[in-house]
């Protein structure tokens, strides 16, 4: 540790660091435009500049580049060091009048009038004058059709951030400086829009007076990342958390999205972690773990409304899933919670609710998703509670029998929230009559009055059914449980062990069983983990004495029964070459015993001579008592 001067307060301060860093440290601002953490600094735009008096000598230096030294005596905002900083702000207001970020340092370091003239001709405007009405737009090209990045109002300053950060840490190459004194700027290669270019941002992020147009640089938007977890509401960074309850909590890298495994630049993540946590070199690995026993817990996907095109969604902007609307409503989702349409600013005035969309339907899943009534019932109380529009139910059947559902169904009866029965055919926005310009029209029966009715409204939400994970079978028989026809796990019993599959070891837990909500899913995964901690606690566990069993000896090890043993039981060894029976594993079919080809299978309790033997015994009072019955004979004494 070194001792030095900063207006006349003694620091303590590590060898090697900046002046720049040290005065930050102590709470000390210097003003600068061209220090980032992802750059090495490099006194480019000189607003740093701090007065030095080291061993006698007094000096003018950058202070984002000037390491301190021992004895050393640090002015920062001395009359000269202020002095020159006026004439540097001077000079950018007259290349840059429009730049917020520059005026802002021209009135904190005193500058009230600017006696230079902008490269244009015009005279350039401060923060105190009040001349500062900009009466042309600055163009998008320059007038003599050269590619530029600073077009935008903000202004050039030719600090070359944008050049840096492109070529030396995203390794891109897409921008350049090209020219001298005054026609020197940014530009990109051969003066066309570049090719190189991926539209990342990262120049425009870094630019200090916001000149960057990415428009200028390649001909076309940055590709934003959708947010998975606000339903594409949203939109998400390379680098980021899934969600916030997220566990471990975590951030995760996109590796389809992340600029360093497209062009191995960039590690601002990693260079900017505290901790070194972060490590692009790290691949991906499998790791084999032994368990007891296995929970599955894979929960559902939501069934794609655009399979049903009448509802219009993927086509009406305004039609939203129920998903997309649990996130519009949650109040840290993409809007804070506010109720908005499709383009984040217009309030509906009318919403409509379409419930069983995809279940309850012969033609997609004929199942009920249970939960769909009550979260219907929950958007129409949020609708009504936050904004002034009317909210419609189109309902099949109201299905809201637990605890408390019917009361609070009541209560948005009581709220004014329209519940119409019938399902809804279309929703188009055709017009017919005069109000529904515009709109967005529900189509529907109403069963209750018997008649057609077109119902404009501004907002549609579709709610869709729970359907099982796609990977669900392929999971179930790597398990070695089985699934329903429509795809949801089999428990061993729907009343007695709806937690427990027929494969001892495995349990289901929530949707992935069936379609339930919340409380029922939290209720069945406790059980689970109750009968898991149960079996753990009793250290033995009691199994079926109907198990089958090879003849090692007489195995050709064909491999036919460890292909058709549902419960995946059998287990070859590759030394002997012969198959071998898991005990804890089986559960005594008889598939292996009736597969394998060379009979040297037997299941224990049916083995042939033990069946014969019990066919023998049903038959002995047949038979007169006399035991003259002997199964396989043509006749048997004492049977006609």
């Amino acid at each position: 540790m070194i001792n030095l001067v900063i207006n006349g307060r003694e620091v303590k301060a590590e060898r090697g660091r900046t002046v720049l860093e040290v005065a930050r440290d102590a709470g000390i601002h210097i003003p600068t435009l061209c220090n980032h953490e992802s750059l090495p600094p490099y006194a480019a735009c000189r607003f740093c500049i701090v007065e030095v008096t080291y061993k006698g000598a007094t000096r003018y230096r950058a202070s984002c580049i000037y390491p301190v030294d021992e004895g050393m005596e640090v002015k920062t905002h001395s009359e000269r060091v202020l002095k020159i900083r006026r004439i540097l702000a001077e000079l950018m207001l007259a290349r840059c009048p429009e730049s917020d970020v520059i005026r802002d340092i021209a009135y904190d370091v005193g500058v009230g009038s600017c006696r230079f003239e902008r490269p244009r001709g015009e005279k350039s405007p401060c923060r105190t004058c009040g001349a500062c009405k900009i009466r042309e737009e600055m163009r998008l090209a320059p007038t003599d059709g050269m590619p530029s990045s600073f077009v935008s109002k903000g202004g050039c300053i030719l600090c070359g951030m944008c050049v840096r950060l492109c070529d030396d840490v995203m390794k891109i190459g897409a921008l350049a400086f090209e020219g001298r004194g005054e026609r020197r700027r940014v530009t990109t290669p051969f003066r066309t829009p570049s090719e190189f270019c991926i539209s990342c941002g990262a120049c425009s992020s870094i630019c200090p007076t916001g000149a960057i147009e990415l428009l200028r640089i390649r001909a076309q938007h940055p590709t934003p990342i959708p947010s998975e977890f606000d339903q594409g509401l949203a939109n998400r960074k390379p680098i980021y958390t899934p969600f916030p309850q997220a566990v471990p909590r975590v951030p995760v890298i996109d590796k389809e999205t992340c600029v360093n495994f497209k062009t191995g630049g960039c590690k601002v993540c990693e260079y900017s972690c505290q901790t070194q946590a972060i490590d692009h070199t790290m691949q991906d690995t499998i790791e084999e773990i032994e368990v007891g026993n296995i929970i599955l817990a894979t929960g559902w996907e939501l069934f794609d409304c655009a399979k049903i095109p009448q509802y219009g969604y993927g086509r009406l902007a305004n039609v939203f899933t129920n998903m997309e609307f649990e996130r519009l409503c949650n109040a840290a989702g993409p809007t804070n919670g506010r109720i908005v349409l499709r383009d984040g600013k217009t309030e509906p005035k009318e919403i409509a609710v379409i419930h069983c969309v995809g279940s309850r339907d012969v033609r997609h899943n004929e199942y009920c998703s249970a939960v769909c009534c009550m979260a219907a019932l929950k958007f129409g109380h949020l609708v009504l509670e936050r904004t002034n529009a009317k909210c419609y139910s189109f309902y099949i059947d109201m299905r809201t029998n637990q605890k408390g559902y019917e009361e609070f169904y009541q209560r948005l009866l009581e709220e004014g929230m329209i519940f119409i029965r019938g399902k809804v055919a279309e929703v188009t926005d055709a017009a017919r009559k005069p109000g529904e310009e515009g709109k967005l029209i529900v189509q529907v029966e109403d069963t209750l009055v018997g008649k057609q009715q077109r119902i404009p409204v501004d907002m549609v939400v579709l709610m869709g059914a729970l359907q099982p994970q796609a990977d669900a079978k392929e999971l179930g028989l790597k398990v070695g449980i089985s699934c329903s026809a429509a795809g949801w796990y089999t428990e061993r019993h729907p009343k007695l062990d709806p937690v427990a599959t027929m494969t001892d070891g495995v349990f289901v837990a929530g949707v992935c069983q069936g379609a339930k909500d919340i409380p029922a899913s939290v209720a069945q995964g406790a059980a689970a983990a109750a009968r898991i901690q149960g079996m753990i606690t009793k250290g033995e566990v009691m199994i079926e004495p109907i198990v089958a069993s090879i003849d090692e000896e007489a195995c050709s090890g064909c491999r036919i029964c460890n292909n058709v043993c549902p419960y995946k039981a059998i287990e070859f060894d590759q030394e002997k070459e012969v198959s071998r029976v898991i005990t804890a594993l089986c559960k005594g079919c008889g598939t292996c015993v009736a597969a394998c080809p060379g009979g040297v299978i037997t299941g224990a309790h049916f083995s042939n001579a033990q069946i014969c033997a019990e066919i023998e015994g049903i038959l002995w009072d047949a038979a007169g008592g006399n035991g003259s019955a002997k199964v396989g004979k043509v006749e048997t004494a004492g049977v006609a």
